[in-house]
């Protein structure tokens, strides 16, 4: 008997290979995958302001990376001895005001440049439920454990997230028009937002994306990590001990499947090769200093230069 029903998908075009420049930004899933991508050594850049799990936080991010619009001093506030900016992640948060601002703007220049010059971005939306600064009515990306009674909880509704990424898509056509742009839903289960809630949140992002990718047809597409995780694992021991991120297992199994539907198979042998070396970056020997880890070494630096000089591979 099979116990499984085992999603089947098809390749894309316009795939990945080694010479393509890669953005990944949205909920802690696209971490996950961006890991996989820098330990293969693909040319990544993951996440500037962190992780960003609403649609309306990354579209800000993207709105002010492409039009180069500059933190000041008013858009950061201080909480517990830290800095803040609402729009970042706590992991940005620093001890020093011009230090936290030095960064974001930064981040903003950096964006900018690998946006300009991306031929794939992916955006993993985690939830399509929104907080609200009651202060100002603004929609922030992080709460920064900033008490609960200064915000206002909202779901976004489908047409209210499809427009976001509509505006999502259009900024980032503005300066870089030949870029693929990759939806996926972060399979990550926001329960603390409620079961029947957290439903609701990821049906709203599904249905926005197809909306939007019917718009930017052979431009935009979707990858179903939330599908594969949902209706093809579909099982608790696909799960961390916390009952609601993915664990090891899974991430592998859902980067399978990217790897599948979006990077080139005549990439698969230089993988191969990465993998063996980066295993052998990590190899602790017995004796370092023995003539035959010497041996193994000289062979893996030798690995390295090779991959450098065909494929521009470095490690």
């Amino acid at each position: 008997m099979n116990f499984r029903t085992s999603i089947q998908l098809k390749k894309e075009h316009n795939q990945i290979d080694y010479d393509s420049n890669l953005v990944l930004i949205g909920s802690c899933f696209s971490e996950n995958i961006s890991k996989k991508l820098n330990y293969f050594k693909f040319k990544t850049f993951s996440n500037p302001f962190g992780i960003l799990f609403n649609p309306k936080a990354i579209e800000n991010l993207i709105t002010k990376a492409v039009n180069k619009t500059f933190y000041t001093e008013k858009d950061l506030f201080q909480f517990n001895e830290r800095w803040h900016c609402f729009d970042a992640h706590s992991d940005l948060s620093e001890v020093d005001k011009i230090a936290l601002l030095n960064n974001l703007n930064s981040a903003i220049q950096i964006t900018h440049k690998q946006i300009k010059n991306a031929s794939h971005i992916t955006i993993t939306l985690g939830t399509a439920w929104i907080y609200r600064f009651i202060e100002n009515k603004t929609i922030v990306g992080n709460c920064h454990k900033v008490p609960q009674k200064q915000f206002s909880k909202e779901l976004l509704s489908i047409e209210e997230v499809s427009k976001s990424l509509e505006n999502i898509c259009s900024l980032i056509k503005n300066i870089n028009v030949a870029a693929t742009i990759i939806f996926t839903v972060s399979p990550v289960r926001h329960l603390k937002d409620g079961f029947i809630e957290n439903t609701q949140s990821k049906s709203h992002l599904v249905s926005a994306i197809h909306q939007t990718i019917n718009l930017y047809k052979n431009s935009a597409f979707y990858f179903p990590s939330f599908e594969i995780m949902m209706d093809d694992l579909r099982d608790y021991r696909f799960y961390t001990s916390d009952m609601v991120h993915p664990n090891e297992t899974a991430i592998n199994y859902i980067w399978e499947k990217f790897q599948q539907v979006w990077i080139q198979e005549n990439t698969t042998s230089i993988l191969k090769e990465v993998d063996s070396i980066q295993k052998g970056l990590s190899h602790k020997p017995f004796n370092p200093n023995s003539e035959q880890h010497q041996n193994f070494i000289a062979s893996l630096q030798q690995k390295i230069i090779q991959l450098k000089k065909n494929y521009n591979i470095t490690f």
